[in-house]
């Protein structure tokens, strides 16, 4: 069998360009002058620009066709994402135009550099909440300075390729976070439900609060919430209706544009009930009654371009950059990070088998937030609720998202005012019906099926969040997964079994399933000296079987060495069968005496022949001297 590795595929051939580029010049001036040439003109390729700048490639072929579906696409995605910011920047904890400010200019620039169709730009329920946990009370500009540190950090992990670092949140560890993350956005939004005016947002603290003050409960807003939910939960479950065939191209004249009439309601719903409660309000208003708490003035007009604070002033304290960073602490990482993962995951959802380019992923979500960061905005990422709207809605290119910012901007310049009549309770209510379906409970039952101890991490996460905080939650997640990964890596599965070569010789074969590393090797060496004894005389050869070992270290060429000398101590032979040339160059790298390998089954049975010739000279040797003891 012949294996080429990667990088045997990949390199050039031997007289190629890019091998009379890199060979070594002269001085280490030229060598820079030269590499740094030779990126240049691999970064300016077209094909590379077209892949950096995804809009290139699909801007020459847009049509009219596209134009009409990207304007419904993003219509649809623009009354859905305007109830929600606002509702998002009550989570976070800030003026509900901040939530309206964060849903514009990420949606211009992902149309430029985003590879998705289908992810829109804004803010989402957990970026909400992240913020308010990290911000810890200081206000917008603090949100703000974070978005641009998040959209900094993203960026610099899609220039140096970090995207990596996504692949040690395990999917049982991103399962506990989402359903923590879920029930703690809804509790903070029961006080809302209840017309209950407190502070707090950790889930004891916030179910504490209620249960003291549920005498306090506004009976109106109560009804009003309760009803608002079930309201939006019964229009969401309207878009599985159906009229006439459930193939489209089946379906008469009247049946296909209902259809589509009440998919358009249930896709719609938010703003349906937030208009109709905001209607019910203004009326009461009107009339002199007051039966709500109400959303209040929203600023309006557009945000000022602007830079983003780089220090701010919270009462009498000042807050320089570093005592900023000090107080978002491991958010600055965490924040990011999950944002990558929430937008990765839509790109995923809907790639259609498509090759997913993570990096340039990346690049784009952090230019969105550094850019939305000009305009007040808090950390802003793909949404998976909106992005089935986008999918579903027949969006062709990100260009749809563009129509989302205009439609967002239209409201902000035209339609603030009315934004005062929102009761917070049906804001409350479309935050809850929207996040009761990012609890997973439907993730424990295959889990258990598959592998049980993947409960052990989704759990962990899932209380650490629950209890403690959200980064540390997933922080302790990412730990527990790690450190089962290492378990698994020091405990390999050891076989032994006792075999016959085709010449009819007996050997002990001992089989590892996995490579050596370090944690593992003292593990392997002592059930393979263990097995020497246990399943044969002290005399029978122990072959070790390494089809299994990919990879060795250093630690685990010691470990042989030390086995190889325990072997020939105890006169017992062993040798190593099926061993990969790169395995065999890390065990002769600490010159190990007696170190006898082969790679097919005609060496091996010479070798056992050999040893077994050794044996029995040794065992006739050693006979003959218990004979003369004997008769002296």
């Amino acid at each position: 069998m012949i294996i080429l590795s990667l990088e045997d595929e990949k390199s050039p051939p031997a007289n190629s360009r890019e091998d009379l580029i890199e060979e070594k010049p002269d001085s280490v001036d030229a060598g820079v002058g030269a590499w740094l040439r030779h990126r240049l003109r691999r970064s300016c390729t077209l094909k590379n620009v077209r892949r950096k700048v995804p809009c290139l490639e699909w801007g020459s072929r847009y049509n009219p066709r596209w134009a009409v579906a990207d304007l419904l696409a993003g219509i649809t995605v623009g009354l859905t994402v305007i109830p929600q910011a606002i509702a998002y920047a009550n989570i976070a904890g800030i003026s509900p135009e901040y939530g309206l400010y964060s849903s514009f200019v990420g949606s211009f620039v992902y149309a430029v550099f985003g590879s998705c169709k289908d992810s829109p730009i804004g803010p989402t329920a957990i970026a909400a909440i992240l913020t308010r946990e990290n911000i810890h009370g200081l206000g917008p500009q603090v949100a703000i300075f974070l978005c641009l540190i998040s959209g900094v950090v993203e960026l610099l992990m899609g220039i140096f390729q970090l995207g990596f670092v996504i692949d040690f949140i395990s999917g049982p560890v991103s399962v506990g976070f989402t359903s923590a993350a879920a029930i703690i956005i809804a509790t903070t939004q029961v006080k809302d439900i209840m017309g209950l005016q407190m502070p707090g947002s950790k889930f004891i603290e916030v179910w504490g609060q209620i249960v003291m003050n549920a005498d306090d409960a506004r009976l109106c807003d109560t009804m009003l919430g309760i009803i608002c939910i079930f309201s939006l939960l019964l229009l969401r479950k309207l878009k599985d209706l159906r009229f006439g065939p459930s193939d489209v191209s089946e379906q008469n004249f009247w049946q296909r544009p209902l259809n589509q009439a009440v998919w358009l309601v249930s896709t719609a719903r938010n703003i349906i009930v937030v208009v109709a409660c905001s209607a019910l309000a203004a009326v009461f208003h009107k009339n002199g009654y007051h039966p709500f708490l109400l959303t209040g003035e929203v600023k309006s007009g557009l945000p000022p371009v602007q830079p983003p604070p780089l220090s701010t002033t919270v009462g009498n304290q000042t807050y320089t950059f570093v005592d900023m960073l000090s107080t978002i602490g491991s958010g600055c990482f965490v924040v990011p990070l999950l944002a990558i993962l929430e937008n990765i995951a839509i790109a995923k959802a809907f790639s259609d088998g498509k090759a997913l380019d993570a990096t340039q992923e990346m690049i784009a979500l952090g230019l969105c937030n550094i850019a939305s960061s000009f305009v007040g905005s808090m950390p802003v990422t793909g949404a998976l609720s909106r992005g089935a709207v986008n999918n579903a809605s027949g969006v062709m290119t990100p260009f749809g998202g563009v129509y989302t910012g205009i439609l967002v901007i239209l409201s902000l310049q035209y339609f603030t005012p009315y934004f005062y009549f929102i009761p917070r309770t049906t804001l409350a209510a479309v935050i809850i019906a929207a996040v009761i379906f990012m609890v997973e409970f439907q993730a424990v039952k295959p889990m258990w099926k598959t592998k049980k101890s993947d409960l052990v991490p989704a759990f962990a996460t899932f209380f650490s969040c629950l209890l403690i905080r959200l980064e540390l939650g997933i922080l302790i997640g990412m730990v527990v997964n790690v450190c089962y990964l290492l378990w698994a890596s020091a405990r390999p599965k050891v076989a032994v079994e006792r075999m016959k070569s085709s010449s009819g010789l007996e050997y002990l074969l001992v089989t590892p399933d996995r490579s050596l590393s370090f944690p593992s090797v003292e593990y392997v060496r002592a059930l393979v000296l263990k097995a020497g004894l246990k399943l044969g005389d002290s005399y029978l050869p122990v072959v070790v079987e390494c089809r299994h070992i990919q990879a060795a270290d250093y630690t685990s060429a010691e470990g042989v060495k030390q086995m190889i000398e325990d072997f020939h101590r105890r006169d017992q032979p062993i040798m190593f069968y099926h061993v990969k040339p790169k395995i065999v160059n890390i065990f002769q790298g600490v010159n190990p005496k007696g170190f006898r390998y082969c790679n097919n089954e005609d060496e091996l049975n010479e070798m056992l022949k050999e040893c077994a010739s050794k044996i029995y000279t040794f065992h006739q040797r050693n006979t003959q001297e218990d004979s003369l003891s004997a008769v002296d």
